[in-house]
């Protein structure tokens, strides 16, 4: 139906489609207009009626424009976008509106027209500033109003945001003027603001966020609480998880203004924000002093460790960084994401990335003869233990040969430092990547305890790590992205969770702390049960669960059975006994090794049944160096059992040439 409003509203809808240059002339013919009628109304006013201009006044509508315009676009008025003009740009324009005046005024005076009032010289400018801002203020409204969001087909969601604090109240303008969301209240736990209008917007309490919710349809409740400990950050998300809506953090203003972020980067609370304590403190000053202006080398510096890991350390500027991967990829990608951001934050660290395969004796050696670098940042591994466990050979030699090769190469070359990431999978392991990096720490504790090492070798041991490849949170938020189900392994399955810039903080800090032989380990608080984690990642995804409670949810959470050499539940400990550290969150072990010479016995032994692929004799030697290794006797590699069934063919078929067919059922049966 055509009404002049939904006219107007069209045209204002075509104008923001128009081209930077082409709003900017509009803008200009506009203001010239609003010039030329400030001036009419002022003589208007002056003569008490509608009042045409004669003689020398013709020189007033030419002179107002004149002198605006050239003021104006200096002033950098039509560089803001109207709609988002807020109180800054209304200064700026009093600002423009009163050196208009001025020199509209000296001029007016100095040019003595006998028949135009020296009034018009203080009307005039009066009138212009009111419309000007008056014309500001009007479009400024109409686009914040929910019609025009109407009338261009988009959908606004209604919301609610956690917190009344200086936080939320100054993003709410953003909100409501850069986004699709239309606030329907705050939320407030503190009394003295329950009741209260700020801003035109009412605050509630906690105790009627249900009420709010089904009476505005309200589908999605911000926390700003950026600024708020973890701690506190996790109660209240939790508190907000039994309700039907989306839950999302707002970005801090200090990040808005700094351009971090923007109101599109509100996201959905990860399950990053509730882990169950505080971050690790800041520990710079020890850690600068361990790395700014040293050579640094990375392995798997393309993993998600190894990833991290580089951003921090060039946070310290070690005067160079070797990044050594074996994923062309991989490598090239961490290689361009740095080189980014030395330039932006103005970092003359030298990057060097080396494709090299730790298992590669030669190139190993050749790259720390030639860069001589002071700490070595061990991340290369294969992780993944399902993975592993069916590429049992291919496993243990890249992560203990792997080691071996690198650990040598640095005793060797006088490396000031060695650190080993490690995994809480290497406690009292139950599959072979435990085992193998297990081994790996007993080799470092080997070298570390020899008379003649000058290396500092040390290792650090956390639990699963939020995000990183191969773990189960992209798992879970892929799955439930495709409409579930969740897979799980097992109801009462546990681990220990910390997030990507902990874990590398955690080596680097630990690093710096390291003389030798130790296992650092952080507190990470309690574990989590997985069952609960991905009913939290179903419910804040604004979905539910679906069960026998409720056979209507969204997403079912399906139970497949423990895989080979999974734990129910992780350890970060092998004998309690942990020594507190500098830093209370980080505390320090040590465990049992062996005697290098005795060790390098043994390995040479395991290398060698790797080369023939003698997957038993490898669990045997892993049995005898790792005795709290719990094997299952299950073997599930996939050459090994390929191979097992091509004996059984072959067999089968001596035994059909010999006519025993008892035999033949038995081994078919097995």
């Amino acid at each position: 139906m055509y009404t002049p409003y939904n006219a107007f509203t069209r045209i204002l809808i075509g104008i923001t489609k128009l081209s930077h240059e082409q709003k900017k002339i509009l803008r200009i013919g506009i203001d010239i207009l609003i010039a030329l009628f400030s001036v009419w109304l002022a003589f208007s006013i002056r003569f008490e009626r509608m009042y045409l201009p004669v003689g020398k006044q013709w020189i007033i509508y030419i002179l107002a424009p004149t002198i605006a315009i050239p003021i104006f676009i200096t002033s950098g008025l039509y560089s803001v976008v109207y709609r988002f003009n807020g109180f800054p740009g209304f200064i700026a324009i009093l600002k423009a509106v009163t050196l208009h005046s001025i020199v509209f005024s000296g001029i007016l005076l100095s040019l003595d027209l006998s028949d135009v009032p020296r009034s018009i010289s203080i009307l005039q400018p009066l009138l212009f500033l009111c419309i000007i801002i008056g014309s500001r203020v009007f479009i400024r409204y109409w686009f914040s109003s929910h019609n025009i969001f109407k009338q261009t087909g988009l959908f606004r969601e209604s919301l609610l945001i956690y917190g009344s604090g200086s936080n939320g109240i100054d993003l709410v303008n953003a909100i409501i003027l850069h986004s699709n969301y239309e606030l329907a209240g705050f939320i407030d736990d503190e009394k003295i603001f329950q009741g209260r209008i700020i801003n035109g917007i009412k605050v509630y309490s906690p105790e009627q966020i249900l009420e709010v919710i089904e009476i505005k349809k309200v589908k999605n409740i911000l926390v700003a609480a950026s600024s708020l400990p973890r701690l506190r950050r996790s109660e209240i998300i939790e508190k907000l998880q039994c309700y039907p809506v989306n839950i999302r953090l707002l970005p801090s203003l200090e990040e808005l203004a700094e351009g971090k972020v923007t109101i599109s980067d509100i996201k959905k609370v990860e399950i990053e924000d509730l882990l169950g304590r505080a971050p690790i403190p800041d520990s710079d000053e020890i850690s600068q002093q361990s790395i700014t202006g040293k050579v640094v080398m990375v392995t798997g510096a393309g993993g998600s460790i190894g990833k991290e890991l580089c951003f921090q350390l060039l946070c310290l500027q070690p005067s160079k960084m070797l990044l050594i991967d074996n994923s062309e990829y991989s490598l090239f990608n961490i290689q361009q994401a740095l080189e980014q951001n030395c330039k932006s934050s103005n970092i003359s660290t030298l990057l060097v990335p080396l494709l090299c395969d730790v298992t590669d004796e030669n190139r190993v050696v050749k790259i720390l003869e030639v860069f001589q670098p002071s700490i070595i940042y061990h991340a290369a591994a294969y992780k993944h233990v399902p993975m592993v466990e069916h590429n049992i050979a291919a496993g243990i030699y890249n992560n203990v040969y792997g080691t071996l090769t690198l650990a040598q190469a640095a005793f060797r070359q006088n490396v000031q430092k060695f650190i080993l990431v490690s995994t809480d999978k290497a406690v009292r392991p139950t599959n072979i990547m435990g085992a193998s990096k297990r081994l790996c720490e007993m080799i470092l504790q080997a070298f570390a305890a020899e008379p003649e090492t000058t290396t500092k070798f040390s290792m650090v041991r956390f639990g699963n790590v939020l995000g990183s490849s191969g773990s189960v949170v992209p798992l879970f938020r892929e799955q439930i992205k495709n409409g579930g189900p969740v897979t799980i392994t097992h109801k009462d399955i546990t681990r220990y969770f910390m997030t990507i810039p902990e874990a590398a903080h955690l080596v680097i800090h630990a690093g710096a702390m390291s003389v030798g032989g130790e296992v650092y380990l952080l507190d990470m608080g309690q574990p989590i049960k997985i069952i609960d984690l991905a009913r939290r990642m179903v419910t804040l995804s604004g979905l539910t669960v679906r069960d026998h409670h409720n056979p209507q949810g969204d997403i079912e959470i399906e139970i497949t059975g423990l895989r080979s050499g999974e734990k129910l539940y992780e350890e970060l400990l092998i004998d309690n006994n942990p020594e507190i550290t500098s830093n209370p969150c980080i505390f320090k072990a040590k465990d049992q090794y062996i005697p290098w010479p005795e060790l390098n016995v043994e390995l040479t032994n395991l290398i060698n049944s790797i080369q023939i692929h003698d997957i038993n004799q490898i669990k045997e030697i892993l049995k005898k160096l790792i005795p709290e290794y719990k094997t299952v006797t299950l073997i599930t590699d996939h050459i090994h059992k390929k191979e097992e069934c091509i004996i059984k063919e072959k067999t089968i078929i001596t035994y059909q040439t010999n006519g025993n067919s008892s035999l033949i059922q038995a081994l078919k049966s097995h």
